[in-house]
């Protein structure tokens, strides 16, 4: 099949976005609207079929020829069905079988929103030209996926690469997956920023407290920001180095929120992988930024649609 355009949808929380997009990676065309998060989820599916009618508006409809999903999960691709946790009204919703039919047909592709933002750094942004690569979101949660043999490798239901679950601490905190000493119990950006404030950080005039604020005052220098941040990137290169142990990649890539503070969380990161990751086959492992920014759900369901040559 010789697909001209695709549409992409980034469905998370906050926001529903929509896309038609290239070969080339281009987005020609945009539509979003505000997630009704804590509605039922017929209300949700209808916010959903608004950014769908919007983009079916465009001229370059015609051109369209598959639909790629990228959501926040957890997902089950071979139900074609999600169970967004921050989307209460949906559990097991059917969503590829209901933007079936809002599309008349078109073949529909879901994944999740890590895996999304893997493909989207594997076809457009720093894992290009890698063949194993690992890629995080480390944001409100921690997610990923895996680039194994030069392809996007999802698992049966769409999940593998979900490095937020992986335990790097035994006797640690529970976490909301039921696990206990989670990655993501220790990275995410609300977990980070709880642990600054108990152990003694104090927010600016504004009251910020958000895994934002710890990283501005930890490029300031206090000690208990910088502290916090060190823990959370030792949680994220014991996870790195793990995974890259058991399957052998050669990059992480990684993306979201917290990412952002730039290297307020690389420096102690790429310190702390030296510690974990020390096989011979691993020792080359290297940690880069994520190129693609807030646009990688879209280009990641999009790269995910696309029919291989």
């Amino acid at each position: 099949m010789s697909t001209d355009l695709v549409v992409a949808l980034d469905i998370g929380g906050t926001k529903i976005a929509g896309a038609l997009v290239d070969r080339a990676g281009r987005i020609l065309v945009r539509a979003q609207r505000a997630t009704p998060a804590r509605e039922d989820g017929e209300t949700v599916m209808a916010a959903v079929s608004g950014v769908v009618e919007e983009l079916a508006r465009s001229a370059s409809w015609g051109a369209v020829r598959a639909v790629g999903i990228g959501s926040a999960g957890p997902v089950d691709a071979s139900a074609g069905t999600v169970s967004p946790v921050n989307v209460p009204g949906w559990r097991g919703f059917p969503v590829v079988e209901r933007v079936r039919r809002a599309v008349g047909g078109l073949p529909v592709v879901l994944i999740g929103d890590g895996v999304a933002m893997t493909a989207a750094e594997h076809w457009l942004g720093a894992a290009r030209g890698h063949d194993n690569a690992l890629c995080l979101v480390v944001s409100t949660g921690v997610g990923g996926g895996l680039v194994l043999g030069g392809r996007l490798h999802t698992g049966p239901t769409g999940n593998a690469g979900h490095i937020g679950h992986i335990s790097v601490d035994l006797d640690g905190e529970p976490c909301a997956c039921g696990g206990r000493g989670c990655v993501e119990r220790i990275a995410s950006g609300p977990h980070l920023a709880w642990r600054a404030l108990a152990e003694g950080w104090r927010p600016g005039p504004d009251g910020d407290v958000t895994a934002a604020a710890v990283a501005a005052s930890a490029a300031a220098g206090d000690p208990v920001a910088v502290a916090s941040f060190e823990r959370a990137a030792q949680a994220l290169a014991a996870g790195i180095a793990a995974t890259a142990s058991l399957v052998e990649v050669d990059i992480a890539v990684v993306g979201g929120g917290v990412a952002g503070a730039g290297e307020v969380l690389f420096a102690p990161l790429r310190r702390s992988l030296r510690s974990y990751a020390t096989l011979s086959f691993v020792q080359g492992l290297t940690v880069v930024p994520a190129l693609t920014g807030t646009d990688a759900g879209l280009l990641g369901a999009a790269a995910a649609a696309f029919p291989e040559d």
